[in-house]
């Protein structure tokens, strides 16, 4: 039996969560904002504590690994790789907008549609992918700048399910018969607990030492407006 402890940190949404042979045993999450500094370290030293007190031994970590947050991510990925090598345990990489597609396709399963995972990546720019009922990718993340066509192709065929914290501010534009919004759909720890379990059945882990986030785009640092005007560096 695997015990994985599973984080997930890529959107304002915290959240860890132990998992004994894919099924959850522990979990604490928060909706309430970008706190993931605050909360992680209790949230995973609570569920350490509960493996230590019914005595599970930790098989590996699965994080978690974008895109999304910037920040969120470095500090889910640099907790987990933190864990791991100090247990000398795997490391297992949940790509973020696949498991944002398996939370919608369990609460909305439709063989027949297309699910269209999006994270927001401000204005009219989202982190995207589209996959099947099954999980099989139909189409690899991007980061789309969101216009009447962008999904045209694929609403052209089907049903097309679009969620996550990018699809609503895209509601107005994507007008088709064939769309249909899911509201209330996250990526949760919980939710990564069968595809890091599938993955660390199949051996799948990533070099603890090497590991990077899936960013999508580079992270660009801004200076305060009333720094240039002042001169200051």
């Amino acid at each position: 039996m695997a015990c994985i402890l599973n984080i997930e940190t890529a959107t304002p949404v915290c959240s860890a969560a132990l998992a004994c042979n894919g099924s959850v045993v522990f979990e604490k999450s928060s909706l309430e904002g970008p706190s993931h500094a605050a909360l992680l370290g209790t949230y995973v030293e609570e569920a350490l504590a509960y493996a230590r007190q019914e005595g599970l031994k930790l098989d590996a970590v699965g994080v978690s690994s974008g895109p999304g947050s910037y920040t969120g991510l470095r500090i889910g990925v640099s907790l987990a790789k933190g864990l791991c090598y100090g247990a000398g345990i795997p490391l297992i990489a949940v790509p973020t907008l696949k498991l944002l597609a398996a939370e919608a396709i369990a609460v909305h399963p439709d063989d027949s549609a297309l699910y269209c995972a999006m994270l927001d990546a401000h204005r009219m720019e989202v982190y995207a992918a589209l996959y099947t009922a099954s999980l099989e990718e139909v189409r690899p993340a991007a980061a789309d700048i969101v216009t009447a066509g962008t999904y045209a192709a694929f609403l052209d065929a089907g049903k097309v399910y679009f969620f996550g914290n990018g699809a609503a501010k895209c509601k107005e534009t994507i007008v088709s018969p064939n769309a249909v919004f899911i509201d209330g759909v996250y990526p949760l720890a919980a939710g990564m607990a069968r595809l890091s379990e599938e993955a660390y059945g199949a051996g799948v882990f990533e070099d603890v030492a090497y590991f990077e986030p899936f960013y999508l785009k580079e992270f660009v640092a801004t200076v305060a407006k009333n720094k240039v005007l002042s001169g200051d560096k």
